[in-house]
């Protein structure tokens, strides 16, 4: 019933996606000709708007363009990827020329480069100018044209900052230096790869010595995936490959999941805050995208110092919530809580009583901060009364 329930969620987010696509003409010197486009824009587009979004580039946009459509309003739909300027070039007759290599480098020659050249310098900008784009750009390949957009990498000036290569045919050398190359990147580089157990074999082979070098990779700064399909072949494996790739290129984007607050978050070294915010910043750095830390991962985060018994970190995490969404009572019951805990009753009981003026948070209501104000007040009660016994006493 689940599975189902996903086919038609999944055939509903095409259908729809299909109906937003445009078809559009460019016009290039460096190829003489005229281009076209397929292009889709993400659903709540404004061009007014001062919102910036990921561009992905398609090639071989004639069969390759509705697979990645489709994939990435399926992501999105779930938030894990922000939504995305995708761009499909139309290449058909065109193809063999476009990929035109030097059979001993692989890299692009003639009218191939000329093509690349295209891609660079004309493309790009032109899509740059129109719409409202961010830094981050995507080159998405298959075959002949998942060898070209390597090429990219050789150029002086970054142009993609994310590869999906998905069973590239590796012309001459080329798959030989691509490692190398990575290895020399100062900023952040994504670099996907993939083959498939039934994938034609030369491009089989050439793959998996390819991945054997780039498992060597020893830079930071690039961040390198790659997928061997059981029971797929040159063409089947292209909708998995769409689907992790885009879920590994920008799995920072997603909310917090169990896996990052167990393998990273619980043994985060500093105060738990720093480690949202700064998680934020690297998303902004990345994809150009101003990411509201939610109520959802504060609380998460929350029940991580819980567990460290870390009350710094939930003091400045109530400072984190208060700040960000002020409207809620979830900042000052974290505060009143930390306050509790350090054994500062009068404290935590006034600030118990301040959250009340403010909204809900799904566990923490109105009803459950006032059992707490009831605690509080026992204990003081409590206390007074030991107190005065023990004046008494010495009197």
């Amino acid at each position: 019933m689940r599975k189902t329930i996903f086919v038609v969620l999944a055939c509903l987010i095409c259908a729809f996606s299909y109906a937003q696509i445009t078809y559009q003409e460019i016009s290039s010197a460096k190829l003489n000709a005229v281009r076209k486009l397929k292009v889709k824009l993400p659903k709540d587009y404004d061009a007014n708007a001062d919102v910036k979004y990921p561009v992905i580039i398609v090639f071989d946009g004639d069969y390759l363009f509705e697979p990645v459509v489709g994939q990435i309003d399926f992501q999105t739909y779930f938030d894990n990827m922000p939504g995305s300027i995708v761009v499909g070039i139309m290449q058909g007759e065109n193809r063999f020329y476009d990929g035109y290599y030097d059979p001993a480098t692989g890299l692009p020659t003639e009218s191939g480069l000329r093509f690349h050249d295209f891609v660079s310098d004309e493309l790009l900008p032109y899509i740059d100018k129109k719409y409202n784009t961010s830094k981050f750009k995507v080159a998405v390949g298959h075959d002949n044209m998942g060898n070209l957009i390597n090429s990219y990498l050789f150029k002086e000036d970054l142009v993609f900052q994310a590869y999906v290569c998905i069973s590239p045919d590796f012309i001459g050398s080329l798959n030989n230096f691509i490692g190398k190359r990575l290895n020399l990147f100062k900023k952040d580089v994504f670099y996907y790869l993939a083959t498939a157990e039934k994938d034609i074999p030369h491009l089989r082979e050439s793959i998996l010595s390819t991945n054997s070098q780039l498992q060597e990779l020893d830079n930071q700064n690039v961040t390198y995936y790659f997928d061997d399909f059981k029971d797929e072949n040159h063409y089947t494996l292209v909708t998995s490959a769409l689907a992790r790739s885009f879920e590994k290129i920008f799995d920072i984007y997603n909310p917090l999941r169990e896996k990052e607050l167990e393998e990273k978050v619980l043994p985060y070294e500093g105060t738990l805050d720093n480690y949202l915010t700064d998680r934020y910043k690297r998303i902004e750095k990345l994809f150009g995208i101003k990411k509201e830390i939610s109520i959802d991962e504060i609380e998460k985060v929350v029940k991580i110092a819980e567990q460290r018994e870390d009350l710094k970190s939930l003091n400045k995490l109530g400072d984190l919530a208060n700040k960000l969404h002020p409207e809620s009572l979830m900042g000052t019951y974290y505060l009143a809580q930390s306050a509790e805990k350090l054994g500062k009753t009068k404290k935590a009981k006034k600030l118990y009583e301040s959250a009340l003026t403010l909204n809900d948070v799904s566990h923490i209501n109105r009803e459950f901060i006032f059992s707490k104000i009831d605690e509080l007040t026992v204990a003081d009660l409590d206390e007074e009364i030991d107190d005065s016994e023990g004046d008494d006493e010495e009197n």
